[in-house]
């Protein structure tokens, strides 16, 4: 789960707004034009069906908007390099984990079990299991793709290397994995791998460069039906091993070459599913056509940071960490930015995804991120930073003055970022916005080259790697070196042994108590400034398929961006 994907952002431009201006009064418009042709229209890629009817069941999906597709489908690439829904839904895990229900699901293994103190894990294979091509499916073939990552190291996206010994097949219905230390966390990456036939990859000369463009796989849908730079489609597998599954024909992928296409497309009716940011979306999308149109965006997924490079002064002083934060009214940071559609963070940083865990302790003692400008003010004083002639405070020769670093287009975080800028003001804090595209803002965060940078945080089954992002000292990497995700350069000697233990235990009850330690330790220290949790963003058209989750029927989340959970979505789908 670790940096599938990146916090889906789009930009909804002034074509998409006018489209649907007789149904929304007058929303704001950006001030680029739709570069598709004319407002109230979408491009249809060649082939693609325009207003599909019940007869058509292929269902058509909106994700990775690109102006052209790449046939690429191997799994063992990062799911932003091949094509949806490759890792998760063309190949399979061995488990998949359900955020709504806070529970592995068993897919590809029908069960596991730690042994050995918990420095052995054990993946019973479900029988009867075929891949599309008709061979078995045995342990062999998950022995096999752990053995590739193992050979080479560009494939091994999660590092599980780094603390397995040995991956060993017990016959077809068992593999064992041997750990180099208890690491219970490690479940999810090992679960979540997806799993590819050693039959067909075997002798496959670079599996890194391999585009595997014809698919043998154990997924729903494995037939590639048709494939042109503007749109593919894939069929069922015709040995799934889900009886009666998938109920619907195959998926549809038309190439959107940009996010105003695809969100008009969304609202006129051409796509059934998407996982969209769209700014007043009752008005935009569900007014256009209240039986069929839906959206839910549970609050479950990553928290919106604001990371304070902490290798910098003064942002090395937790003092200065807290009076920033305090400055910042959430409140109107979620209605001007997100419409709304979350709540402001509290004092563990946590989304609703771990709403067990959360220490109501520590959120009524977190005051550092409640609006107080006057406590702001006042702990600064105190701290020696003395407000200069152009009121900007400064200490020891450093004045409080800072860039923040944002991507162009993600027009959300953008005036997330925008306030920001004009509420740290308050407390002789200056701000400048400065905005990149995407590979130069995310180089700057995982090389620490920033003051502050909005980001985005982790999206685990436990808090646990969420934390230890935030706080462990294993994570700190120099500045210049590039770190997966402690961003922020912040280590926390007394968390240390807390992620140790926790490494280690497999009751619920022992896990609550050491992350309740962290989330104290948390909340004392701020590392960086929490704004709000994430919505996990998800829209569907009921006109023609039916079995999407809802708030009303949360069995899993809706969002089809996040791997592999969306495979409980995609088995669940039918045609009306």
């Amino acid at each position: 789960m670790r940096n599938w994907l990146l916090p889906r952002r789009t930009l909804v431009l002034s074509a998409l707004l006018l489209s649907v201006g007789a149904v929304a009064g007058c929303p704001k418009p950006d001030a680029k034009k739709d570069p598709g042709g004319g407002a109230g229209t979408a491009p249809t890629a060649p082939g693609a069906v325009k207003n599909p009817t019940a007869a058509d069941t292929f269902l058509t999906v909106s994700i990775e908007q690109q102006a052209s597709w790449v046939r690429n489908f191997n799994p063992l690439l990062a799911p932003g390099n091949v094509r949806w829904p490759t890792v998760a839904g063309i190949y399979e895990p061995l488990l998949v984990y359900n955020t709504m229900k806070g529970e592995f699901t068993p897919w590809l293994a029908s069960k596991y079990d730690w042994s050995n103190g918990n420095k052995t894990l054990t993946f019973t294979i479900r029988p009867g299991v075929k891949w599309s091509d008709g061979q078995p499916f045995t342990a062999k073939d998950v022995a096999f793709t752990f053995g590739l990552l193992k050979k080479h190291a560009a494939l091994d996206l999660q590092g599980v290397w780094k603390w397995l010994t040995a991956v060993e097949a017990k016959g077809d219905s068992a593999v064992e994995f041997s750990l180099t230390r208890p690491y219970v966390p490690g479940l999810v990456f090992l679960g979540h791998q997806p799993i590819v036939p050693e039959h067909k990859w075997k002798d496959v000369a670079d599996p890194v460069t391999f585009t595997n463009e014809n698919p043998v796989a154990t997924g729903p849908f494995t037939e590639v039906k048709n494939f042109q730079n503007q749109i593919y489609e894939l069929g069922r597998n015709p040995n799934y091993w889900q009886q009666g599954k998938p109920a619907i024909k195959g998926l549809r992928f038309p190439a959107y070459p940009g996010n105003d296409q695809a969100n008009l497309a969304l609202l006129n009716g051409e796509v059934d599913w998407a996982g969209n940011f769209v700014p007043e979306i009752e008005k935009v999308y569900v007014g256009k056509d209240p039986t069929n149109h839906h959206y839910w965006f549970p609050l479950v997924g990553s928290t919106v940071f604001v990371y304070t490079n902490t290798t910098k002064k003064p942002l090395d002083d937790v003092r200065v960490r807290k009076a920033i934060s305090m400055s910042l009214d959430r409140e109107q940071i979620v209605k001007v930015a997100m419409n709304n559609y979350t709540r402001p963070a509290d004092a563990t940083a946590l989304s609703d995804a771990h709403e067990r865990w959360r220490s109501q302790k520590v959120v009524e003692s977190g005051d550092w991120v409640k609006f107080n400008v006057a406590k702001a003010n006042q702990i600064l004083d105190e701290a020696g930073y003395a407000k200069g002639a152009d009121g900007i405070r400064v200490k020891d020769g450093k004045p409080l003055r800072f860039d923040i670093n944002v991507v162009t287009g993600w027009s959300d975080w953008v005036r997330a970022a925008q306030i920001v800028t004009q509420q740290v003001k308050q407390i002789g804090v200056e701000a400048t916005l400065k905005t990149y595209d995407f590979s130069a803002f995310f180089e700057a965060l995982q090389k620490g080259t920033f003051d502050l940078s909005m980001g985005w945080s982790n999206e685990e089954p436990t808090p646990y790697n969420f934390y230890r992002d935030l706080l462990g000292s294993a994570t700190v990497k120099p500045v210049g070196e590039s770190s997966a995700r402690n961003w922020h350069r912040f280590g926390a000697k007394q968390a240390d042994g807390l992620f140790e233990a926790f490494e280690a235990a497999t009751d619920p009850a022992e896990q609550k108590k050491l992350l309740e330690q962290l989330q104290e330790i948390f909340s004392e220290s701020a590392p960086s400034v929490p704004l709000f949790p994430g919505p996990s963003w998800g829209e569907f058209n009921t006109r023609r398929f039916t079995g999407f989750p809802s708030k009303e029927n949360p069995y899993a989340k809706l969002s089809p961006n996040n791997p592999p959970e969306y495979l409980l979505v995609l088995t669940e789908l039918k045609p009306k």
